[in-house]
């Protein structure tokens, strides 16, 4: 799955202004982090269709990049990302940030991974047999 990173100045209203502009622009965030350092943010956001968000952003000045991620479905209970995350490890696979969602329609959380390695998460999932969306 492909992923958005949106560049965000810590400015006050900032956040603000591109969630609005997404709204306007029609855009469904399926999934949102939202991680920072002193001079800058970083939103990081899943929606249907990020090649064409992408596009619509930058035509505003928005900086974006696109990150290939990984979303697994993880059991919606006490202890179910810890299996997943035990058995990855048991794989090499190393993961460098993550973070999850609930769907509604389903009993499952929705895990996004961003790995270090690609080959080696192809390997695992298919090891492990892990539910990848």
């Amino acid at each position: 799955m492909l992923q958005l990173s949106i560049f965000l100045e810590n400015a006050k209203g900032r956040l603000a202004e591109v969630i609005s502009l997404l709204a306007e622009l029609k855009v469904n965030l399926r999934a949102l982090s939202l991680a920072d350092t002193k001079d800058y943010g970083v939103l990081r956001i899943i929606v249907d269709e990020p090649e064409a968000t992408t596009e619509k952003l930058r035509e505003r000045n928005v900086v974006v990049s696109i990150t290939p991620v990984w979303v697994l479905a993880v059991p919606d209970r006490a202890g179910g990302l810890a299996e997943m995350l035990n058995q990855l490890v048991k794989q090499d696979v190393v993961v460098e940030y993550m973070y999850a969602f609930v769907e509604k329609e389903h009993d499952q959380a929705q895990v996004v991974l961003r790995v270090q390695d690609q080959d080696i998460m192809v390997k695992a999932v298919q090891k492990i047999n892990l539910s990848v969306r």
